[in-house]
């Protein structure tokens, strides 16, 4: 579904993308890993078309990202931030439903309403949650509306940006696996972002590992433990030395 063909991006001096070449498949779920700093975030936005890449094309159903009809191309997209990213002023439904009442396409605002409270149901939060400010929910609370908020519009690509930041380890373990019934569920191509290995074991279908600007590993997640990669087995395994600390 997403192609991405020697893709470069500068800022600078400082040269983030150096020859991208990756492909996410439709209906699968793609983690890409790789540490602070390798431009994991840059990539995803030069996939949405907030970045321009300075060389190279990236490609949805064969249509360049660059050219397509900005309103259409963005609808297809669901989007989980790092941090959440809620409006504050916005009850948490008004939230979830922030999508469906602009545009073109707008619903009436009592039809938005349930459409948010169904979604909220599915990722375990109660009607009575609707009405409440961000403000007043805990981190796994914010980061479940944000979840529901991505899939609100039932959409073909969903973007997670390091979903279990900043959440304990069993509030992540309920993310990652909310996260993985959703894409299945919706039947949904998913891109994910994360230096959490354990989120890329509960949510992969494939891998990608980015270092030095290019991509230097993918393959299914089965494969990640067995690939001789150096860059790789120091990355998952999380050590202090080897060929990443070598390059800094």
């Amino acid at each position: 579904m997403i192609t991405l063909t020697d893709v470069h991006k500068a800022f600078g001096a400082n040269r983030v993308l150096q020859g991208v070449n990756l492909t996410i498949a439709s209906g699968k779920s793609m983690v890409i890993i790789g540490g602070s700093g390798t431009g994991k975030s840059v990539l995803l936005k030069c996939v949405l078309g907030l970045v321009r890449p300075d060389s190279g094309s990236i490609t949805l159903d064969g249509q360049d990202v660059t050219k397509a009809d900005r309103e259409a191309f963005l609808a297809r997209f669901g989007m989980l931030f790092q941090g959440g990213a809620l409006f504050d002023s916005l009850r948490v439904w008004e939230n979830v439903a922030f999508r469906l009442m602009r545009g073109g396409h707008a619903l009436p605002k009592h039809q938005a309403r349930q459409i948010a409270i169904e979604k909220l149901r599915r990722v375990g939060l109660k009607p009575e949650v609707a009405d409440l400010f961000p403000a007043e929910l805990s981190g796994g609370m914010q980061k479940r509306v944000g979840l529901a908020r991505a899939i609100a519009a039932e959409p073909e690509i969903i973007f997670f940006d390091e979903p279990t930041t900043g959440l304990d380890p069993i509030m992540a373990g309920v993310i990652n696996e909310l996260i993985r019934e959703i894409v299945v569920e919706m039947g949904a191509t998913a891109m994910t972002i994360t230096h959490d290995m354990t989120s890329v074991r509960a949510i992969a279908d494939n891998v990608a590992m980015l270092h030095g600007g290019v991509i230097r590993w993918t393959g299914p997640v089965a494969e990640l433990d067995a690939t001789p990669d150096p860059y790789v087995q120091q990355f998952i395994h999380g050590r202090a030395h080897g060929p990443i600390e070598a390059v800094r």
